[in-house]
């Protein structure tokens, strides 16, 4: 299903629903006292409907939740589509993981009944929305019959309703790392009625570091390092540099590809291999790179990779990834990759990679970042995107150069 017709949905059909919803708990809320956390929940679900990186940035969360509630099942819903990440990363168990298929609304809606039914089955005992604005998030927090709802709340917004049902709600703060936002949901859960203004929430820093890792034997990583020097040797004794120069979902979020060739020549020049990496979807994009750049240190890995898991094995074999803001830069941060990441539509200072191998790299015009929750990530720049255009080549190339000489 188109992204548009999703939001049209979500928007005329959610709204509907949420009010109806609300409607009806705060009737019968008045026959009843309000939700409490049990002292040991047996089922606690995660709505997590996001893209691929939004789970890394989880990690934390999904961390707090296992030592806080040692004794629940911790259970995931999140698109079909998505759900390698969460099985690589070991978020929870196999039988625990629950997906959405949006690739039609048929498909949906038949998933959206049959993990509701699931999950009155089951008995959950709390359900965490991580959707920040999605009505069919909170649509599905209430349809799984959870009595604890931890959510975000607009507050006083115009135009973002989904409803008053989330009983155990916190402010979304557009200043605060989502990371650090996801921990506070946990928190949540023990808030008698949520996280009014008048009420503060605990103390927290941004996470250090993902909290997430994927196991590889010395073997495995040696093996795929020979395989990549012998399907390209040309990256025989020679540092690998991985570049992704697409904007997935969001070709706003892209550095321009003029600058990304003159930083590969400049790589390549200095006697470095370059890898193109990304989806099939973005091969043309990289056979235009490659005929920019002219040199045979260039190569296409677009589609080399066949997983997840493959990709981060070709990032232990390689030094330094530069790329746009989106899934790689977050996978990377459970290798030990070096990362420079450009950031423009929207700010690393919320979506930034955790951990201490990443570089940030920004402009700081005035109208950086506009992609927000509250305008659903549409920019109004209409594709010129100068906060990523006015990010000069040459010192990109000076800091990669700079780290590539002490990594040597």
């Amino acid at each position: 299903m188109k992204i548009q017709t999703q939001r049209f949905i979500d928007r005329w059909v959610g709204q509907l629903l949420c009010g109806v919803v609300s409607g009806w708990v705060t009737f019968t809320g008045l026959f009843g006292a309000p939700a409490r956390m049990p002292q040991a929940p047996k089922n606690i679900l995660v709505i997590l409907l996001s893209e691929m990186g939004s789970i890394v940035l989880a990690g934390p969360m999904f961390a707090q939740l296992r030592r806080q509630y040692p004794g629940a099942a911790i259970h995931i819903l999140q698109l079909k589509k998505n759900q390698e990440v969460s099985k690589l990363l070991s978020l929870t168990e196999v039988e625990h993981m629950h997906t959405l298929d949006d690739s039609s609304g048929g498909s949906l809606v038949r998933d959206i009944l049959a993990v509701s039914l699931k999950m009155r089955r089951l008995g959950l005992d709390a359900v965490i929305d991580c959707e920040l604005f999605s009505r069919v998030s909170a649509l599905l927090s209430f349809s799984t019959g959870a009595p604890v709802r931890a959510g975000f709340t607009p507050h006083t917004q115009e135009g973002l309703y989904r409803g008053s049902f989330i009983n155990h709600a916190i402010p979304y703060n557009p200043y605060q790392h989502i990371s650090k936002q996801f921990l506070s949901l946990v928190d949540a859960l023990e808030s008698p009625e949520g996280m009014p203004r008048n009420r503060a929430g605990a103390i927290r820093e941004i996470p250090a570091e993902p909290e997430l890792s994927v196991a590889f034997t010395p073997e495995e990583l040696a093996a795929y390092r020979s395989k990549v020097e012998t399907d390209h040797p040309v990256t025989k004794a020679r540092q690998l540099v991985l570049v992704y120069a697409g904007g997935g979902i969001l070709p706003e979020r892209a550095w321009p590809a003029a600058h990304y060739a003159r930083v590969v020549q400049g790589l390549c020049s200095a006697g470095h291999a370059v890898g193109l990496i990304g989806l099939k979807d973005d091969a043309a994009l990289a056979r235009d790179l490659k005929k920019q750049v002219g040199s045979d240190a260039c190569i296409d890995l677009t589609g080399y990779t066949k997983s997840i898991r493959e990709l981060l094995m070709l990032m232990h074999a390689s030094t330094l990834l530069i790329t746009n803001d989106g899934g790689p830069s977050h996978f990377a941060t459970v290798t030990p990759i070096q990362t420079m990441v450009f950031f423009g539509p929207e700010t690393g200072k919320l979506y930034g990679p955790l951990g201490k191998r990443t570089i940030i790299l920004e402009s700081g015009i005035a109208c950086s970042p506009c992609l927000t929750a509250y305008n659903h990530r549409l920019t109004f720049c209409d594709g010129d995107n100068q906060c990523l255009k006015r990010i000069a080549p040459d010192p990109v190339l000076d800091q990669a150069l700079g780290f590539l000489r002490s990594a040597a």
